[in-house]
């Protein structure tokens, strides 16, 4: 598994054992096929892992996942950010950068469109302790946890353990905080916010780290910009299997937004599903958005 890029080296571990690292080049052959934290490889050549050792590698194996965004809404151009991450858990800071919907909408719209579980990790809970944000969430069965540095480790090594897991949020929610509390000798660094909402970068590349209790977690850098030009509103309905089947009924171009854009959409015609789908219709308005949060 490829755990680290850097300059045109890959650093892998074999086997999934964290004990077992290599550094490893693209073979020729490969060209510019994009090769990311998270992809399981096969390599060749030497194996040992000594000091000034590089291995090959020669194939890149199908993602079972894969989370993708673009620069912007017009961006044509996909980045591939992770590959084969079972979940995405999106950090979000109650206070100090204040919370917004929008991110979370839009990597929701990421993950369910890539095949990752979401889910909702709140920090700074002790700034904002009555804070209302994860009602926005309510009717999208999104699993939510608290990942502050008061708050108890447990629940969430509940959701990562035994599983490859990738994190992403803005620059200053506490991500790599939490990274540290996870995985202590990672020494990931950790900068002060500066400004209202506006935090130091201090990840400037993707990481796997692996869990002392087993699984794998996926620090990746602050974002500044999630597009999702690559993906339609039925990529979006397709994620949830209960709504799934009812937009074979839709007329060709449904946007699935409901009246008056789509008068005839059958998501409206689905008895006892009102506050699903006006939740996930949210969704499909922040996919729409363009909104730089």
């Amino acid at each position: 598994m490829v755990v680290s890029v850097d300059r045109g080296r890959w650093g892998c571990v074999l086997g999934g054992d964290p004990d077992r690292r290599i550094v490893a080049m693209r073979a020729r052959e490969l060209g510019r096929t994009p090769i990311v934290v998270g992809d399981q490889v096969d390599v060749v050549g030497d194996l040992s892992g000594r000091p000034d050792t590089l291995a090959r590698i020669v194939r890149v194996a199908d993602r079972r996942t894969v989370l993708r965004r673009t620069a912007d809404d017009t961006d044509p151009f996909e980045r591939i950010v992770v590959g084969n991450a079972e979940r995405l858990f999106i950090v979000v800071a109650l206070a100090d950068p204040p919370p917004r919907t929008g991110f979370v909408e839009r990597a929701m719209v990421a993950a369910y469109a890539g095949g990752l579980q979401p889910v909702l990790c709140l920090t700074k809970h002790d700034l904002a302790a009555d804070s209302e944000f994860a009602a926005a969430f309510d009717d999208l069965d999104l699993t939510i946890v608290y990942g502050g540095i008061d708050d108890p480790l447990d629940p969430v090594l509940d959701l990562l353990t035994d599983h490859l897991t990738a994190l992403i949020g803005h620059s200053g929610v506490g991500k790599s905080t939490l990274v540290n509390r996870l995985v202590p000798e990672a020494e990931r660094a950790v900068g002060e916010v500066s400004g209202v909402g506006k935090g130091k970068h201090t990840s400037t590349q993707s990481v796997a780290l692996p869990l002392p209790g087993g699984g794998w977690v996926i620090d990746t850098p602050g974002v500044r910009s999630f597009g999702l030009a690559h993906i339609t509103p039925d990529d979006v309905i397709a994620a949830f299997t209960d709504l799934a089947d009812a937009i074979e009924d839709c007329p060709r171009g449904c946007t699935h937004l409901g009246p008056p854009a789509d008068p005839e959409c059958a998501l409206d015609q689905l008895p006892g599903k009102e506050h699903r789908v006006a939740a996930i219709r949210r969704l499909l308005v922040a996919l729409n958005s363009n909104d730089p949060w």
